[in-house]
């Protein structure tokens, strides 16, 4: 795997807001529709999602963007070992938010908010991620908002090749 160094309009920045909120921010060269497109069809979910350098799967990946629709994410291939992520979608404005509930963790789960902002077909994509007390998201840490950086490469590996159809 060969490491893209991202253009500083492509920079990658994760910044702690507040005591309870941690916003990850990116542009990426392709249109708001397929940045959404992106977020909300599981087969090209699928593509980005898992950084590759953790070495594991996405084992299953369901995707029902509407307000009240639900997710789950399950990582690994050995179901005894496996890691699953699920909640539910609160808001969907197509090309434009989504925001859903992170489940997982009980009452400490987390809201994440995606926008998605267009400028000359370039698409400035903000996540927020809300956690209910300081407490929760210290015990979160940033780790997943870290992987980000490289998953955004991903993801921007597969808006090119979605651009150029």
């Amino acid at each position: 795997m060969v490491a893209r160094k991202e253009s500083e309009s492509q920079r990658t920045t994760v910044e702690k807001k507040s005591e309870r909120e941690v916003v990850v921010t990116r542009t990426f060269d392709a249109p708001a529709r397929l940045v959404f497109e992106a977020w909300s069809k599981p087969e090209l979910f699928k593509k980005w999602w898992v950084p590759r350098s953790m070495g594991m799967t996405l084992s299953s990946c369901e995707l029902d963007v509407r307000p009240g629709g639900k997710y789950r994410l399950v990582f690994g291939d050995d179901p005894a070992n496996s890691m699953a992520f699920f909640g539910e979608y609160l808001e969907v404005v197509p090309n434009k938010r989504i925001v859903w509930t992170n489940e997982e963790s009980g009452d400490v789960g987390s809201v994440t908010t995606v926008t998605f902002e267009e400028r000359d077909e370039k698409t400035l994509l903000v996540v927020s991620e809300l956690y209910p007390t300081k407490e929760a998201l210290d015990a979160a840490g940033t780790g997943a908002q870290e992987a980000m950086i490289e998953t955004f490469g991903q993801l921007d590996e597969l808006l090119t090749e979605l651009s150029a159809r």
